[in-house]
């Protein structure tokens, strides 16, 4: 039976309704350089200065070679699930389940970390009140119900909020950093000597890689890439319900980064170089807004921070969106907690209305735990820039060492870049884990490590259940066959699918 990528709705029960432009604004939404610049460039400044911002092109270089190879596997297993699917059938289904969970821990916590950013610091910057943990709380619990309605009620709803607050984030980024440019430059405020100071933070043993517990100035600031050129991988997962996915995707993913890449970079320069004091800037709550209302003044200003909160809005949803479609597929093939219940469509919304209150509920969890610490902002964005980075070593790794048994492509292959791509993408995603041996990242280290010893036990369950026979992923060519809503599927050996 051959795949039917074109159909106006999959027999999974999901509507194939989403062009290239959708698929970019997830991967652009789920990145969101708004979202991402405006939660870190101050922990960069505090630990990397002003030249820390160079560090962004490398990890722009390093996460465009990582899309690649994602591109590269989404025209091969166009289907919703993304890594877990791929290194199950790939590699093994055993490693693909971790994959699976790993990627479902990222996503709980990636959500929370972006939508908490607009009740820490954008929403008291904007009306001029004391930010508390109980009233971020509270906010940031509101913003994520609104996401899961959204998310719940209709994929085609989601993407049209999601399309209209990327083009307003294109259009406004776009603009306000013309306007930096020029009305800097007009008024005598561009330094560009500000761009190579390592103020605050001082020149002594700055670029060094640092000890065994501590990772040096320089290599800090790539955090701030390494958080916000993250996620573009979301567009591959609702493959299922994107038209001829095996090239929308991977054109879509590819695209995102590198524009998001160049933007991002010349919105860093004209911030860095208005920055004034840099020392002092160090010191602002919201830094970026601080430039530009002493720049542009506070009515652009507060224009910047509702420009930024609709950012981080279109960001979460996403989030969402994509967490609850990894949920969907995890579900679908019986390898998730509650699976009975949480792979089914609802046959109006076309939408996985019960995995859409999971992820909520769940959500809402790590938001009660993290809440009530006084780093939450930091410990929340360490975790969701920890967790991505070992999902892709891991599926680089899997492509590497599995390219030549891959399935043939539908849409998009490296070719004589493959080997040049693999090698960049794992140089870079070594160097980034290393960073994370730092001291300051210990609190992100237990969360990562609770919750894969939670998916190690579930998945020891299910091999005592089933079996490693018993996880045994459905062929490729099953993939848009009908699943009942209410009958398991079991697959019973490679290649075949019983009821």
């Amino acid at each position: 039976m051959e795949t039917s990528h074109s159909s106006k709705q999959s027999s999974s029960g999901m509507k194939r309704e989403l062009g290239w432009y959708a698929s970019f604004s997830v991967a652009f939404g789920f990145v969101s350089i708004a979202t991402g610049i405006f939660t870190t460039y101050g922990a960069v400044l505090n630990t990397s200065g002003g030249r820390g911002i160079w560090a962004w092109p490398i990890t722009v270089v390093g996460q465009l070679m990582v899309a690649l190879i994602f591109g590269a596997l989404a025209a091969r297993m166009p289907i919703s699930g993304y890594a877990y699917q791929w290194v199950s059938r790939i590699a093994h289904p055993i490693w693909g389940w971790l994959m699976g969970w790993v990627s479902f821990a990222f996503l709980i916590v990636v959500v929370v970390a972006v939508d908490y950013t607009i009740s820490a610091t954008i929403l008291p910057a904007l009306f001029g009140y004391v930010a508390t943990p109980a009233n971020n709380w509270a906010i940031t619990a509101v913003v994520m119900l609104l996401q899961a309605i959204l998310v719940a009620i209709s994929t085609r709803i989601t993407n049209k909020v999601n399309e209209t607050a990327v083009t307003i984030q294109i259009i406004g980024m776009i603009g306000l950093t013309i306007l930096l440019f020029v009305v800097g430059s007009i008024a005598g405020q561009l330094d560009l000597n500000q761009l190579f100071s390592s103020a605050p933070v001082g020149d002594a043993d700055y670029w060094t890689f640092g000890g065994v517990t501590d990772a040096g100035p320089f290599p800090l600031a790539f955090l701030l890439g390494a958080f916000t050129i993250v996620g573009f991988e979301s567009a591959a997962n609702l493959a299922e319900e994107t038209k001829n996915p095996a090239r929308v995707i991977p054109k879509a993913m590819a695209q995102a980064v590198l524009s998001l890449g160049i933007l991002g970079m010349l919105f860093l320069v004209a911030i860095t170089a208005l920055a004034g004091d840099l020392t002092e800037l160090a010191g602002s709550s919201t830094p970026v807004a601080t430039v530009i209302t002493s720049v542009l003044g506070p009515v652009v200003g507060n224009i910047l921070l509702v420009l930024v909160v609709i950012s981080i809005f279109s960001c979460g949803l996403v989030i969402t969106l994509s967490g609850t479609r990894l949920v969907w597929a995890m579900a679908r093939d019986q390898r998730f907690p509650g699976w009975q219940f949480l792979r089914k469509v609802s046959p109006t919304r076309h939408t996985p209305l019960a995995a859409s209150l999971f992820f909520f509920v769940i959500t809402q969890a790590v938001l009660a735990i993290f809440a009530g610490t006084t780093d939450a902002l930091f410990s929340l964005f360490s975790a969701a820039t920890l967790l991505p980075a070992m999902i892709y070593a891991g599926t680089v790794l899997m492509y590497a060492i599995k390219r030549k048994s891959l399935p043939p492509s539908q849409g998009f292959t490296l070719g004589r870049w493959e080997i040049p791509v693999i090698i960049l993408a794992s140089v870079w995603l070594i160097y980034e884990l290393l960073i994370f041996r730092d001291d300051s990242f210990a609190q992100p280290r237990l969360y990562v490590a609770i919750m894969i010893g939670i998916g190690v036990l579930y998945l020891a369950y299910l091999l005592i259940r089933r079996g490693i026979h018993g996880l045994t992923m459905p062929d490729m060519t099953d993939v848009d066959k009908t699943f009942d809503a209410d009958e398991p599927v079991h697959s019973d050996s490679p290649g075949t699918v019983q009821k």
